[in-house]
């Protein structure tokens, strides 16, 4: 691919924590985790508020705070010294920005994979321009709970499942389709939609990287290519994947994984 990934050496042990994207839940990454446990690497895969086996009921999660509390919780108890990985899927860029936001000195490099990089979340129009999905040329994608009553916004959403393939998976092995029809649940959307952080004084401290997927009928070349322009991370890499790499290019991802902790590592 270019990368020089198949020759990287796994480096000594790091803790990797793997934030899944909007609907999804820590079961999304079970390939990258195997393939980094078997390096000799710690991973933690957080199921985010209300999602995956998280007990919580999407319609009841309002604040992104409460929604990413899983998250703050695993970084507030490391223990005095100890520094993650920290790695975003999807609208898991939110997460991974507000852990820079608020724990940068827990971080050692915060790695965006086809995920919102928005400094400080969508606070304007432009910022949901850039990195909102826009899905609208396939027409009705979302089913939508009402729990509120259809007086007031919508409380949590899903992709339909006669659209998830297409849209999120279209280069994913079709196992991994039907299990994420199997476990996908609705995420709070007005939780994702307020994803608004205030700046942290020392968020430039963490280093950032980020992993362009392709071919992303989710979150688009341009609009990644925007957000890179607008918050320059220190390194880029390219994968031929969906939306979804952990999926359809788990080889790949895993190599450059790797590659970033090695990196960290020697400098």
């Amino acid at each position: 691919m270019g990368d020089g990934c198949e020759n990287i050496r796994a480096p000594s042990t790091a803790h990797f924590v793997l934030v899944h994207g909007a609907c999804h839940g820590g079961w999304s990454w079970y390939k990258i985790r195997c393939l980094l446990e078997g390096a000799g690497q710690i991973v933690s895969c957080p199921d985010l508020s209300s999602s995956g086996t998280d007990p919580l009921d999407a319609n009841t999660i309002f604040t992104f705070q409460h929604y990413n509390k899983p998250l703050d919780y695993i970084l507030s108890t490391l223990p005095p010294g100890q520094k993650v990985i920290l790695v975003g899927h999807s609208a898991g860029g939110h997460s991974v920005t507000e852990a820079i936001q608020n724990f940068p000195d827990k971080i050692q490099v915060a790695v965006f994979v086809g995920a919102t990089m928005l400094r400080n979340g969508f606070q304007t129009e432009q910022d949901r321009i850039d990195g909102a999905p826009d899905l609208s040329k396939f027409g009705e994608v979302y089913d939508y709970t009402y729990d509120q009553g259809r007086d007031n916004p919508p409380t949590s959403v899903i992709f339909k499942k006669t659209v998830q393939r297409e849209i999120l998976y279209q280069m994913s092995p079709l196992e991994d389709c039907t299990l994420a029809s199997m476990l996908l649940r609705t995420c709070p959307v007005r939780a994702l939609s307020g994803a608004v952080f205030p700046e942290g004084k020392d968020s430039d401290m963490v280093p950032r990287v980020y992993i362009k997927t392709l071919h992303d009928n989710v979150l688009s070349v341009a609009q990644q290519d925007v957000m890179i322009k607008r918050w320059p991370p220190s390194d880029v890499y390219s994968i031929d994947s969906d939306h979804c790499p952990m999926f359809s290019n788990p080889s790949h991802l895993f190599g450059l994984l790797l590659k970033v902790a090695a990196k960290i590592r020697n400098n």
